[in-house]
């Protein structure tokens, strides 16, 4: 089943290190158990509804093709490693969003 992502989540890592990821409510919902199983330090929703763009088709398309649908009480946490390239559209959908 491929995902669609309509908001921009910041995590915490255990090690204090801060990343952002595109999410949906499913995603929000596995960062928040993996938040209170101490597999992450923290989550937090920066944005909700952001904008449909190629941008977000495209980091969608690479994170459905690279990483598995998880389930909701992942035991575990998995970032996201996002090519170079992902990574600067990340970068460009943060900035639209006004958070980059």
């Amino acid at each position: 089943m491929k995902q669609t992502f309509d908001m921009i989540e910041e995590i915490t890592r255990l090690d204090g290190s801060i990343y952002y990821q595109l999410a949906n409510i499913s995603e929000n919902s596995r960062a928040e158990y993996a938040a209170d199983h101490g597999y992450i330090k923290m989550v937090r929703i920066l944005k909700m509804n952001i904008p449909r763009s190629k941008h977000v088709e495209k980091i969608e398309r690479y994170i459905n093709d690279n990483y598995p649908q998880r389930g909701l009480e992942y035991d575990g946490w998995e970032d996201w490693d996002l090519s170079d390239e992902i990574a600067a559209e990340m970068k460009t959908v943060l900035l639209d969003n006004k958070l980059g």
